[in-house]
């Protein structure tokens, strides 16, 4: 498997590749999540989150943003606010994660990873089950951000999103 060098350029970061070719885990090994061979570690900063939010079922989307904002130190509440409305999360933050459609789901844990303040960012598919309105917020966020000093951003996909200014493309075969 292809690492990523650490420490991670400031910025986007694209790790592209078909089914199967590690990005998931990947990325699951920068946050943390998952365990990384002897020798690597993960980022110290670095947060992961599966979009589909398996086991949250019961859980409304204020309560998973209030358990993930008690773990991140430099969680934005108000840039958290902006993409709860530019998402159109407002009439979906009490309900439970059973009830919400795939994409709204999926959109609960993009807001609050984009607004946890981790130093990397890892985002899987992050346009997956989305609609253009959803996808377009993500994106200019994202565009936003690319130019960061401080904060890196890792988007796994098939293809690196050709309307974003990418710092590094790492390609998995």
């Amino acid at each position: 498997m292809h690492l990523l060098e650490i420490p991670l350029p400031p910025g986007l970061i694209a790790v592209t590749g078909d089914e199967r070719t590690g990005k998931t885990s990947l990325l699951r090994r920068l946050s943390g999540d998952l365990a990384a061979p002897p020798g690597v570690s993960a980022v110290i900063d670095a947060l992961w989150l599966d979009l589909s939010l398996p086991g949250h079922d019961e859980q409304t989307a204020l309560q998973v943003w209030d358990a993930l904002r008690a773990r991140c130190a430099r969680w934005n509440a108000a840039l958290h606010a902006e993409l709860v409305d530019a998402l159109t999360l407002t009439d979906h933050q009490e309900k439970k994660l059973f009830m919400l459609s795939t994409g709204s789901r999926r959109k609960v844990a993009i807001a609050a990873l984009l607004a946890s303040g981790a130093t990397v960012t890892c985002l899987d598919q992050p346009y997956a089950a989305l609609d253009q309105a959803s996808i377009r917020v993500i994106r200019a966020f994202l565009g936003d951000m690319a130019a960061h000093t401080m904060r890196s951003w890792v988007v796994a996909d098939y293809a690196a999103d050709p309307d974003l200014p990418w710092r590094r493309v790492v390609a998995l075969d």
